[in-house]
């Protein structure tokens, strides 16, 4: 059965660090096929970070503070945020798409405030 399930989600303080894990199990995973996905509150889900084949994106609000990066043995894609600013609250989701499928995490919150 095709599973990802975030972890590292939580509350923290303006200009805190936080590093969002999504561990995949059933699924081919590619270190290609990795992203991350946010949704604030009102507001449309939007990408974060992605890491294909074609590339590295990184969403222009958050470029500088955010990274995403793979690990193909332990089935694990990172995104590690700093510099956290109140605008970045919202659901984390991770996201992997071989090509053919797609699947989703069931989300994790981030809460930035002081």
């Amino acid at each position: 059965q095709a599973q990802l399930v975030e972890s590292g989600g939580g509350s923290v303080e303006p200009g805190g660090s936080l590093t969002l894990s999504c561990t995949a199990s059933g699924i081919m995973f590619s270190i290609y096929g990795v992203a991350w996905y946010r949704q604030a509150p009102g507001k449309e889900r939007e990408l974060v970070a992605s890491k294909r084949y074609s590339g590295t994106t990184i969403a222009a609000s958050v470029k500088g503070r955010f990274s995403i990066s793979a690990d193909g043995f332990k089935y694990t894609t990172y995104l590690q945020m700093n510099n956290l600013k109140p605008e970045d609250t919202a659901v984390y989701y991770c996201n992997h798409y071989d090509g053919a499928n797609e699947y989703w995490g069931q989300g994790t919150q981030v809460t930035v405030s002081s």
